[in-house]
């Protein structure tokens, strides 16, 4: 499996955002939520059909959501629950824009763009549950053709220049291909986890 955009920065470049972000008194929670409230605001204006907006302030809240993994590590304050919210927060956050999303559309009459609305939250909910499934099972499963930051990405650039119908295709049809691509690399893992084996 492959990612389409890298999925980290080099230290050079965390380690002083996080030095910095320390200093502020916040914590990673307080971040993790005001991220989730961006993206829940970005929801209401999209669904409204305010596009522009809501695409700015979804980028905005996404940003935010890179800070408190970087607080974290920097002040030592990493824990399982924060992990465990930080990940809800996450398809929360998604969940919510596309909801947006899909009320606009459903609203004005538009089947098409509901329908691929509808099934880009499914696709995208479906790509987190087959990693953690399979990272339950003892699995490495992070790598993937269309993950959350190549989706919020496609996502934002789609709102800002308001060509939804085709960023709804892309959602739609890559989320569902990387779902498969997952379900095939755990096969894979497993298949080959059972060749070792005395």
């Amino acid at each position: 499996m492959f990612n389409i955009i890298p999925h980290s920065l080099p230290r050079q470049v965390t380690e002083p955002v996080g030095r910095a972000l320390a200093k502020t008194g916040l914590t990673p929670n307080m971040i993790t939520a005001l991220g989730l409230l961006g993206a829940l605001g970005a929801s209401v204006l999209i669904a409204r059909g305010e596009f522009l907006a809501g695409g700015i302030v979804m980028a905005a809240a996404a940003a935010l959501d890179m800070m408190d993994g970087l607080l974290a590590r920097a002040t030592g304050k990493a824990t399982v629950f924060g992990g465990v919210f930080d990940s809800v927060a996450d398809r929360l956050s998604e969940a919510a824009v596309l909801g947006g999303t899909l009320f606009y559309f459903s609203s004005h009459g538009h089947r098409e763009e509901t329908v691929l609305a509808f099934v880009a939250v499914v696709g995208s909910l479906l790509v987190s549950y087959v990693r953690a499934r399979a990272e339950a099972a003892g699995l490495r499963m992070r790598d993937g053709l269309f993950t959350r930051p190549e989706r919020v990405i496609v996502l934002g650039i789609g709102l800002i220049i308001d060509q939804m119908r085709i960023v709804l295709w892309i959602l739609a049809v890559l989320t569902n291909l990387t779902v498969l691509e997952r379900i095939v690399g755990v096969w894979r893992q497993l298949r080959a986890r059972q060749t070792e084996e005395p």
